[in-house]
């Protein structure tokens, strides 16, 4: 099959979690013998046209070189790239001759139209996260109702959509009005040799960071979703006696958790490291006693596989993808999203019992080893591309969809 992938990101350039996925679901694709290309944005030093690993990779030049961080100048650099990736359309098509597209989130949602158009074969979009989910339920303002309302287009125009968890694919049906039939279920995944880490290196970051203390590893974003601030409010809570927790990452959150847990900083009791090289980050997270994820938002959790990874048991919120990653508990411990006494329980109980979080470490790893393969993955995105070229010949999207109207109300159905 001919795969044309879509995504603002891909080696070399990163920003997040969807550039690893779609380099690796794609090289993993081309691996398996599909015609694989993936159309992203050029950044300084790279080839406009070249082939990595099988999977040719051509880069349209940006706006400007960097995408900035502002919100309202993101969304209109995107829209920039969106135009001249659209410009390129034809001769993307003509060079390419794909069977399917494959667009990933909102960011290249008016590109992936154009290429479907210029095509003449079906849409299939990967939804990562939703602007609505960041915000819990909550649209207010002209960038999230923007980036609200190109989801919305995007899923609409899509002939199959892909989520990555069951909470996911719930939450695409409600915020879009996708038909559950026409919405697949297909995780995130993990190569877990590349997670193998020297035991030298692990010591070393123990006596770094925790040489005689339990180690708790927070390892993310530091924005307010991903519930930093519960985890740090758990840490009086805990029964366990002498637990240092490390807190690794950066982002924009960042200043007013120094200032929640300054205390505890000045006490030896919490570390934040800021950014860490993926080296140093590693050995971090193998030398922990227990990994975090305290979530308030996530589709999908891959910091849990990480943990599973490095045979590291993991304590994770019971949202998003993150009850499906740990199997409702089975593979990990689970937590009341928010509930810092709780998530001081549950970590209680993973330190403690070191009989029972090993059973569930194996279990994880049980996992990794069958449901979050890269080739078992490949295959089932093929399956969905498949299904998507048969649907489109009985029903085919429409050209173009409006921009909805954003009633004011939480629409995910959520309180106040």
């Amino acid at each position: 099959m001919r795969i044309l992938h879509v995504s603002w990101e891909y080696p070399p350039l990163l920003y997040g979690g969807l550039g690893r996925h779609v380099h690796a679901l794609a090289q993993e694709q081309a691996r398996a013998g599909h015609s694989v290309t993936v159309l992203t944005q050029l950044p300084p030093g790279t080839l406009e046209d070249e082939v990595v690993n099988g999977v040719r990779i051509i880069r349209i030049p940006a706006p400007q070189p960097q995408a900035p961080r502002e919100p309202t100048e993101l969304v209109e650099w995107v829209t920039g790239l969106n135009f001249a990736m659209a410009a390129a359309a034809a001769r993307v098509v003509e060079a390419v001759e794909p069977d399917v597209i494959h667009a990933h989130d909102w960011v290249v949602s008016g590109a992936a139209n154009a290429l479907r158009l210029a095509a003449g074969v079906p849409l299939v979009t990967t939804i990562h996260a939703t602007e609505a989910g960041r915000h819990q339920g909550w649209i207010h303002g002209t960038v999230s109702t923007t980036i609200h309302q190109r989801e919305f287009q995007l899923t609409n125009l899509s002939q199959r959509v892909i989520a990555c968890s069951q909470r996911m694919r719930d939450a695409v049906i409600t915020l879009f009005g996708s038909s559950p039939s026409a919405v697949d279920v297909i995780p995130n995944g993990i190569n877990v040799a590349e997670w193998a880490v020297a035991e030298e290196d692990v010591e070393v970051a123990r006596q770094r960071w925790s040489a005689h203390e339990n180690l708790v590893v927070f390892v993310g974003r530091l924005e307010w979703e991903k519930g930093v601030q519960t985890l740090i409010d758990a840490m009086p809570l805990l029964a366990t006696a002498h637990v240092h927790l490390v807190i690794a990452g950066t982002g924009s959150y960042e200043a007013a958790l120094v200032e929640q847990t300054h205390e505890l900083i000045d006490a030896g009791i919490i570390t934040i490291t800021g950014w860490l090289p993926a080296q140093e980050l590693h050995a971090l997270q193998a030398a922990a006693d227990v990994i975090v994820v305290p979530s308030r938002y996530e589709p999908f959790g891959l910091v849990a596989l990480e943990a599973g990874a490095l045979d590291v048991p993991v304590v994770v919120a019971n949202t998003g993808g993150l009850s499906d990653v740990v199997d409702d508990g089975a593979a990990g411990f689970m937590f009341e999203s928010g509930n810092a006494a709780a998530l001081a329980r549950a970590m209680d109980e993973a330190l403690g019992d070191r009989l029972e979080a090993g059973r569930r470490v194996a279990e994880m790893r049980s996992r990794l080893e069958t449901i979050y393969r890269w080739d078992t993955i490949a295959a089932s995105t093929v399956d969905t591309y498949t299904a998507a070229i048969a649907d489109a010949a009985q029903s085919p999207r429409p050209d173009e969809v409006p921009a909805p109207t954003i009633p004011d109300r939480n629409l995910l159905g959520l309180a106040p």
